[in-house]
């Protein structure tokens, strides 16, 4: 996606590497300019009492209640962060998969994850008020892979460059079904005992280590 921006976009991609926690974002400097650390700490703790504990959370939050929702909100990972310094503009980016044989599954799991880092955007705009955040949510189906349109309505927001849309669906494609590949293998492994089934013989390589 950064490799198909437009040459003069000001939007930046800074995960490239890898993705990252909001403690970790924070260290950086082009984010402690957005806002301080202390500040948005505790605009986020109004945003994370609101917010359910997990019963996987439990044990933590019975440990320590009073540091609980502040230890939440900095270990928040979203997938990307994508920010324009220039016109003060901020993309939290998550990709989801999920089960497509409902024909709504898009707007299931796009709420699922405006859900998921409701505080990250909540506590941002209530602190940097100069500051427009947004959520880009892309959702892969477990059958039908990849909606195409869905996912070019998307790039619209990253600066994405008009000629370079269908190669970047076509890798996040190939992408995709490498993923369902290792889901698959993964599979045939537990069910065959822990041997390591065979990608050779009747099955194809199309490509990207993507076998059908």
């Amino acid at each position: 996606m950064h490799a198909a921006q437009k040459p003069k976009s000001k939007l930046r991609v800074v995960t490239l590497d890898k993705e990252s926690n909001m403690s970790t974002l924070w260290r950086r400097e082009e984010f402690l300019r957005i806002y301080s650390k202390e500040d948005l700490t505790e605009k986020a703790q109004d945003i994370e009492v609101t917010t359910p504990v997990k019963k996987s959370q439990k044990a933590r939050y019975n440990l320590d209640p009073g540091s609980f929702f502040v230890n939440r909100f900095w270990g928040r990972r979203p997938d990307g962060v994508t920010i324009n310094e220039a016109l003060k503009i901020g993309y939290i980016l998550e990709f989801k998969r999920s089960t497509d044989r409902d024909e709504g599954f898009l707007e299931v799991k796009d709420a699922e994850a405006n859900e998921q880092h409701k505080s990250i955007i909540g506590a941002l705009k209530a602190a940097a008020l100069e500051w427009a955040f947004e959520r880009i949510n892309f959702v892969v189906g477990s059958r039908r892979l990849v909606v195409e349109s869905n996912f070019y309505t998307k790039l619209k927001k990253p600066d994405i460059q008009e000629g370079k849309k269908v190669k970047l669906f076509a890798d996040y494609v190939a992408q995709v079904c490498e993923a369902h590949n290792r889901v698959i293998v993964s599979f045939l492994q537990q069910v065959q005992g822990g041997t390591r089934p065979t990608t050779e013989g009747s099955r194809e390589n199309i490509g990207h280590n993507v076998h059908v």
